[in-house]
């Protein structure tokens, strides 16, 4: 926080003939109750207002004890002056200020669309609660060996690192990333092809606004994941939803379109896998429309019952596949780094979007991402954390099946985070999602995820960041709300 003496007011111009104490008393007045000082602030100095303002320091210090003897201020000698805590109510009511009417701003089409988004405000209050989804144990990421680099790289920044920089990000961070896939995924690409951003939301919006317009069809599998859906509809594109089943989006039936959407790896919210002869017909599709394929691979490297499945990505030959990852559930969200793999010829299109868009992603978090890479600390991370995953993603099945026989049905868990969660037939998931909030249980309804389809009732709950002591707990509460709900 600020001392007081590094405080600068604005304040507004003296009316001729004002007094300056009077024009003094009247703009800090008016900035308490505005709200713009708040209560408890501690004011600078007479000393220090005076030399901002240009006027003498008698001045200040009259206007100081007027406005402590209407009670806006309290002055304590040794403690400096501050805001009054509490405004009694005949000042907050009176006239000192002019009446603000706010004016009814109207909203954009976008901005409406915009303003409707399916993400909570603050998240974060929530995370800790099981069973949210979509969360990494932050507390088994390596600090330790991240804080080391973050110093090393603080030591090492020269002036010149220090400047704008490449829109596509950094290029040892670019290199790794494509070195990485290479070996993981079995993606031919090359740093040219790896672009850096903030988050694969962030790249959902890029590729939206560079490959759709109004009218264009974009295909999204129905229940699957919102934030897409909703992207791409801000370009006035048409949003198709395309059933999905146990091995993810269904393609015998491709309508025409533009783009589509796939989470291939581990379907959200469902959790299937998209099998070979699937991928193959989307590439097929892809190639007979002239269209895009947008890859979510969001945590697709955490697969318990073999090794990670290549991307489709890998089966592209012939550059109609975008591949996106993030490392917000391989690492940690407040990181704030997600990637984009892009073919050969969007690959210019994409950097300068970037640099009108936002010029780059912070640098230091990328370089210390890169030598965390560099050095070996991602794999090894990957690795610990899927042997950890595994096991709680087993108990959370094993615990289910015990304690909740009848009452839901868990969906084969093999990848990620989530573990999906079937209710009986007929069952209003939302219902049972708002009961279980009163059970201090948090679990998202699959119906959160449907477009215009009819999804089945079920939760999506997360099991990954939660010990097994605390999975047992946490399924052992989720008894007694369940029960009543089905009588």
């Amino acid at each position: 926080m600020r001392r007081a003496s590094e405080l600068e007011l604005a304040l507004g111009e003296r009316p001729d003939g004002m007094t300056l104490q009077r024009w003094l008393c009247a703009e800090l007045r008016t900035a308490i109750l505005a709200g713009r000082i708040a209560p408890g602030t501690r004011l600078p100095s007479t000393r220090d207002i005076a030399r901002q303002q240009g006027i003498s320091r008698g001045t200040a210090l009259a206007a100081y004890e007027q406005l402590i003897a209407e009670g806006y201020l309290n002055g304590t000698t040794g403690s400096g002056t501050t805001v009054a805590p509490a405004l009694p109510v005949a000042l907050l009511a009176g006239d000192s200020v002019a009446d603000v009417r706010r004016a009814s701003l109207r909203l954009s089409r976008q901005g409406r669309l915009l303003a409707d988004s399916p993400f909570a405000a603050r998240e974060g209050a929530t995370s800790a609660r099981p069973f949210s989804p979509n969360q990494p144990d932050l507390r088994a990421f390596p600090r330790d060996v991240w804080h080391r680099l973050c110093s090393r790289q603080s030591r090492s920044t020269r002036p010149d690192d220090m400047g704008y920089a490449d829109p596509a990000g950094d290029p040892l961070l670019r290199r790794a990333i494509a070195e990485h896939l290479r070996f993981a995924q079995r993606i031919a690409c090359t740093a040219d092809n790896v672009m850096i951003l903030a988050s694969a939301q962030q790249a959902l919006d890029l590729c939206a606004r560079l490959l759709l317009d109004a009218g264009d069809s974009a295909l999204v599998e129905d229940p699957g994941y919102p934030g897409a859906a909703r992207i791409f509809a801000l370009t006035g594109a048409e949003v198709l939803g395309l059933p999905v089943d146990a091995g993810g989006m269904r393609t015998e039936a491709l309508p025409p379109g533009r783009l589509a959407y796939v989470t291939a790896a581990h379907q959200s919210p469902l959790g299937g896998t998209l099998p070979v002869d699937r991928r193959l017909a989307l590439l097929a599709w892809a190639d007979a429309q002239d269209a895009v394929i947008i890859e979510d691979d969001y945590d697709g490297e955490y697969r318990f019952d073999s090794a990670p499945l290549p991307a489709m990505k890998s089966l592209d030959r012939n550059g109609r596949v975008i591949y996106l990852g993030t490392f917000s559930k391989l690492l940690f969200p407040a990181l704030r780094l997600a990637y984009v793999v892009v073919p050969d010829g969007l690959a210019e299109a994409f950097a300068a979007a970037i640099s009108l868009t936002c010029r780059h992603q912070p640098m230091f978090q990328q370089a210390v991402l890169a030598a965390f890479i560099a050095d070996g600390h991602f794999a090894r991370h990957l690795r610990q954390m899927r042997q950890l995953y595994g096991e709680r993603a087993a108990c959370f099945a094993r615990e289910c099946h015990s304690q909740l026989a009848g009452l839901l049905r868990i969906e084969p868990i093999t990848t990620g985070l989530d573990a999906t969660a079937l209710l009986p037939a007929g069952s209003d998931d939302r219902a049972v999602a708002a009961t279980l909030e009163q059970c201090g249980i948090a679990a998202r309804p699959v119906s959160f995820y449907r477009l215009q389809r009819t999804a089945p009732p079920g939760l999506v709950m997360g099991f990954s960041s939660f010990g097994e002591e605390a999975i047992r707990r946490g399924v052992a509460a989720m008894l007694p709300a369940l029960e009543t709900l089905m009588e």
